[in-house]
Order: C-alpha cells, then sequence, then structure tokens
C-alpha cells in the first residue's frame, strides 16, 4: 500500500501564498487604455460630471451623447438625473449641480440650450489740444509773433474698453428676478390612492421641460418650509410634493421669483363607500 505524500501539501501551500504574494504586492495587475464601462461607480460619477462640465461649454448634445455611450448606461437620462438630486442632497455646488442637470434636461428633450455670447466694443475719443498765451513779465498779454503760428491740430485717441472674461453662462432652471414663476393651474385633487393632504408641484420653463433643482418655500401661521423639486425623478424632474394638515390654511411661493398662492386647505373628500379623507392639490408654476 503507497503512502499519501503528505509533504507535498506544505509545498503547496507555499507556492500558492507566494503566488499571492506576487500578483497582490509586488506585481499586481494595471488596467490600462481601459473602456469607461469598467469604471467604479463613484469613478463613473465623476466621469459624468466631466461630460457635464465640456457640454456647459461647448453644447455640443451629440458629442455628449456619444460620451455617455462609453458608460453603458441602461437610461444615460434617469442616471443623470438621479446623480444630480445625490449631488444636491450631498451639498455640492450647485452650479455643478445645475450642468449635470442641464445636460439630463437636453438629452430628454433632445435640443441644445445655447446660451447669448458676449461682445466686445471701442471708442473713439478726440481731445483739442489746449493752447496758453504768453504772459510778459508786466503781466500784459505779448504781442502776436511775426513768425507763423502752427495751426492746432486733432489727435484721435482710440480707447479700447477692456473685456472682462467671464465663464460662459450656463443653464440656470431657477427663474430670474425679471421673469417670476407664474401659476398655470390649481387642480383640488380627491383621489384615495393617494396619501392623504398630498400637495403635489410641478415647475416647467418657458418650453415646458422640467425644471430640477427649484426651491419651494411653504408657509403656514407659525410655521415655514424650504424644500426643492427633482428629489422623485421616477415621476418627474420638476416634481415636488408635501404633506398637508387638515384645517391648516398654506402659502405657496417659487423661492424669491414667484407670486405667492394663499388660502391653500386640504379639501375634504369622500370616496365611494361614504368615508371622508383629506384630499390635496396640484399646482403647476412655470417660468415666462
Amino acid at each position: 500500500m503507497k503512502r499519501f505524500p503528505w509533504e507535498v501539501i506544505p509545498v503547496l501551500a507555499i507556492g500558492i501564498g507566494l503566488g499571492l504574494l506576487y500578483a497582490w504586492m509586488i506585481a499586481p495587475v494595471r488596467y490600462i487604455n481601459t473602456t469607461p464601462i469598467t469604471l467604479r461607480a463613484d469613478f463613473k460619477d465623476q466621469y459624468r460630471m466631466l461630460i457635464a462640465a465640456s457640454y456647459a461649454s461647448t453644447h455640443d448634445l451629440a458629442r455628449a451623447k456619444i460620451r455617455l455611450e462609453l458608460l453603458g448606461d441602461a437610461d444615460p437620462v434617469q442616471v443623470l438625473s438621479a446623480q444630480a438630486q445625490r449631488l444636491l442632497a450631498s451639498g455640492q455646488p450647485f452650479d455643478i449641480v445645475q450642468q449635470v442637470a442641464m445636460l439630463a434636461d437636453d438629452m430628454q428633450s433632445g435640443v441644445a440650450h445655447i446660451p447669448p455670447t458676449a461682445t466686445t466694443e471701442s471708442i473713439a475719443s478726440v481731445e483739442p489740444p489746449t493752447s496758453t498765451p504768453a504772459a510778459s513779465l508786466s503781466g500784459t498779454v505779448a504781442p502776436p509773433q511775426t513768425a507763423p503760428i502752427a495751426s492746432p491740430t486733432i489727435e484721435i485717441v482710440s480707447t479700447i474698453i477692456p473685456l472682462t472674461i467671464t465663464p460662459r453662462p450656463t443653464y440656470t432652471p431657477t427663474p430670474t428676478a425679471g421673469a417670476p414663476a407664474i401659476l398655470l393651474s390649481n387642480d383640488k385633487i380627491c383621489n384615495p390612492n393617494l396619501t392623504d393632504g398630498l400637495m403635489q408641484i410641478s415647475v416647467i420653463d418657458a418650453h415646458h421641460h422640467q425644471m430640477p433643482g427649484i426651491e419651494i418655500i411653504i408657509t403656514w401661521d407659525g410655521g415655514e418650509d424650504h424644500f426643492f423639486t427633482g428629489f422623485k425623478p421616477e415621476i418627474a424632474n420638476g416634481y415636488a410634493d408635501y404633506i398637508m394638515q387638515a384645517n391648516v390654511t398654506y402659502t405657496v411661493r417659487i423661492a424669491e421669483s414667484g407670486t405667492p398662492v394663499p388660502n391653500l386647505v386640504a379639501p375634504a373628500c369622500t370616496d365611494s363607500s361614504g368615508q371622508k379623507y383629506t384630499g390635496g392639490f396640484h399646482l403647476t408654476f412655470q417660468q415666462p
């Protein structure tokens, strides 16, 4: 009967250990010239932010789509919208959030929003020469000389106003001070399948595009709350909601630019069986 070669097991263990040490510590695998689809999730987020920053500068929508296709996302618009909400919730600079949200909105609409460009101007100024008559020691004006007096000359000085180069403006979904958001509709909702007292708010721009990241202020007697559109992209990028309490009067407005909508009280509704429940509203705002 042959004896089992137990002495082989330590040799195999040492060999495997040395192989792992070499592969993990001494000469680990290095990926070179790989494709973006193989990136880690957080690196993909950074890649999308770079694409959005480039798009904010060039407004080349076709090129941005090609770059996003390299990530292999099933729904790039949905992924961009979700990333914009994560950036907003984590306190990232709002201009970065706007760039990502703008790219998502333009990809959904298929139209690139191109901002106006700066212009330069120049001014030509004329400076007439000044002359002072010569005076004698006695304080009297000296008589004119016989030598010919040179005629005055006009010097044309071209002054160019320096142009201060500022970053190109990016698409900003927040309504401007000169164009306040207006209330398009205010519908009472009685739907027993919805949460009691649900106030639904939608914000769109002049082209009926959904506007994420819009601050909404709701006030009532003794209280105030602030929230933003876009935190439920599965419904719409410009959507937000709030749960109203029964018998409380609310006032809603778009932050810094909207006309307040006062006297909103959750309506009392009755279902098909005669049971009473608290209804809600659906308010739609638009930036002109």
